[in-house]
């Protein structure tokens, strides 16, 4: 990953997270030079012309990258299923085939911002957490939960099993998010970006939510549509945002 905020969001919030850190010669930021000292990491050398694997040299790095240990910054589902406590204003995202990193970033963004506890994602078809994932999240990667789930559709039913109502992201909804009232926990699936949910996941949906857009416009992308959404359970569950 690689720019100042959200390195010194990765220092601030999960500094375990962070394996080394590759600073450019004239790098002077005092506040993440001390948040690295305070890290116990030395720094290395930034080569501008030859980058660390995964940053392009053309990327806006401002003078740092961090190297960061995925594996340790997502939770496993079992150990935070078993430490959620369920109310009806406890709602999760789950994502099922997310491809464009830039969407993942962005959706985990909105998660943290209408309190939400937890994205969920698999590891098959899926845009996988990297630094263009943490840094278009503005380093809400490291305030949310990410957890690491096996399968979408076994996570669903177990969620329905411990009373949550699952809603499938749908343009063609059996619910409107400006009538439904989220009376329950919730959890909402975001499908792929063209192909949408797959049949298997809509079919065991309790109910399929849509928001309704003017006739000149087919749809919204999958990061504006899922922040419409979690905005609209949000405002029916004003103490998630406590």
């Amino acid at each position: 990953m690689f720019g100042k905020h959200a390195v010194s969001e990765a220092l601030a919030q999960r500094p375990d997270v962070v394996k080394q850190v590759f600073l450019d010669a004239d790098f002077s930021d005092e506040k993440i030079l001390r948040q690295i000292e305070v890290a116990g990491i030395i720094p290395k050398p930034l080569n501008i012309k030859n980058p660390p694997r995964g940053v392009s040299a053309n990327a806006a790095h401002q003078g740092i990258v961090a190297a960061l240990l995925p594996e340790k910054l997502m939770v496993e589902y079992k150990d935070f299923i078993s430490k959620l406590t369920v109310t009806d204003a406890t709602a999760v995202l789950i994502l099922g085939e997310v491809q464009d990193p830039h969407n993942v970033g962005a959706v985990i963004r909105s998660a943290a911002a209408f309190g939400l506890a937890g994205v969920l994602i698999p590891p098959h078809n899926q845009a996988p957490l990297t630094g263009t994932v943490i840094k278009v999240s503005a380093g809400m990667a490291f305030r949310i939960p990410i957890v690491a789930i096996s399968n979408v559709n076994s996570v669903a039913r177990d969620l329905q099993k411990r009373g949550f109502w699952v809603y499938g992201l749908e343009g063609n909804g059996t619910v409107s998010t400006t009538s439904e009232q989220f009376t329950k926990p919730s959890a909402f699936i975001l499908g792929n970006e063209g192909s949408g949910l797959r049949e298997k996941t809509k079919e065991l949906c309790d109910d399929l939510i849509s928001i309704p857009i003017h006739p000149r416009c087919e749809s919204l992308n999958a990061a504006a549509a899922t922040a419409v959404v979690l905005s609209a359970w949000s405002a029916q569950h004003k103490a998630a945002l406590g």
